[in-house]
């Protein structure tokens, strides 16, 4: 018998420390309002300039492994969706394996920006169906507060840090259906963080030509965004002959404000059905979905038998969906 993905636990973590728009006052030349305006954000959470990012992963993942009812040691498999890693190596995902004890998983990064989070769960799936691995602990840890140019305004009103996580299993009963994955490389200049090699177009366009921060081209991943995010939806739910208002829930990329109520408008979906947690915690990169998706499970908005859609957009530039039947 064909054997799924299903998702059996989820966790998050989020930094105590709370920016809100009055305190980037402070910074840049910005407001409330305007950062309202243009964004949808409210506040957002920024990790302690001396802890590690994987802190949180650490605890994301200790939290999907407690309700998920898995032992650390039964977990084959680590993957860290992450853009903002503490090394280049050891891998994040070995570093929250020393951190849980998981002493018999293997253990890899993935990097496809904000969408990395769906494309681990694609990753994922494919090992349990070929039957390598049980038991799946993934985790998107993000520490944007670390490459964000904090005298940017295009940029730093919008990042946030934190890490979401989940374990998946091995089903009979089908927990995740249908996936799209897709990418566009002609576009990678539109959103990057330098690393090794530092061109003069990629220092000129940032401020005091400072180097390892992020830079953004917000209209142009704007436009990218919301037909990227719509097509693969559409894409998606077409191959399993399913439509829109057969979904339960759709959670997003938490990036914009006007990028998520754009993309639902040209769905043709209600916005009361989708999950939004921008306002309080920024863009969070890959992290956000996971940390939606388990603070909406959390507080039982999606329950067992809903179908969910989740779809994101990220560097590269990239972009991912996927179906699941909730477990």
């Amino acid at each position: 018998m064909k054997k799924h993905g299903t998702i059996i636990g989820l966790g998050y973590c989020l930094p105590e420390n709370i920016v809100h728009n009055a305190d980037l006052e402070k910074l840049v030349d910005t407001s409330d309002k305007w950062i309202r305006e243009r964004t949808g954000i409210k506040r957002r959470r920024i990790l302690e300039k001396e802890k590690p990012s994987s802190d949180m992963g650490v605890k994301a993942a200790k939290d999907a492994l407690k309700n998920s009812k898995t032992k650390a040691e039964d977990i084959d498999l680590i993957i860290v969706s992450t853009e903002s890693p503490d090394y280049l190596t050891p891998s994040m995902a070995c570093v929250i394996q020393d951190g849980i004890d998981a002493n018999n998983a293997a253990a890899f990064d993935l990097n496809a920006a904000c969408s990395g989070f769906v494309y681990a769960l694609t990753v994922s799936d494919q090992f349990i169906q070929t039957g390598m691995y049980k038991n799946i602990l993934i985790i998107a840890c993000e520490g944007l507060s670390k490459v964000v140019d904090w005298k940017d305004r295009n940029t730093c009103v919008l990042f946030g840090d934190g890490a979401g996580a989940c374990v998946m299993t091995s089903s009979d009963k089908p927990g995740i259906i249908n996936y799209d994955l897709g990418a566009d490389g002609t576009k990678h200049k539109a959103i990057t963080i330098p690393c090794t090699h530092f061109d003069e177009d990629e220092l000129f366009k940032r401020n005091n030509k400072r180097t390892q921060v992020i830079f953004m081209e917000g209209r142009e991943v704007f436009k990218f965004a919301v037909n990227a995010m719509t097509a693969s939806v559409n894409k998606l739910l077409k191959e399993v002959n399913m439509n829109i208002d057969e979904i339960d829930w759709i959670v997003p990329h938490q990036a914009n404000m006007r990028i998520i109520t754009n993309s639902i408008k040209k769905l043709n979906f209600p916005m009361e059905k989708v999950v939004i947690t921008l306002d309080e915690y920024g863009n969070t990169s890959s992290a956000s979905i996971p940390i939606a998706l388990a603070e909406s499970y959390e507080v039982g908005k999606i329950k067992s038998g809903d179908y969910v859609v989740l779809v994101g957009f990220g560097g590269g530039l990239t972009w991912a969906s996927i179906l699941i039947k909730w477990a």
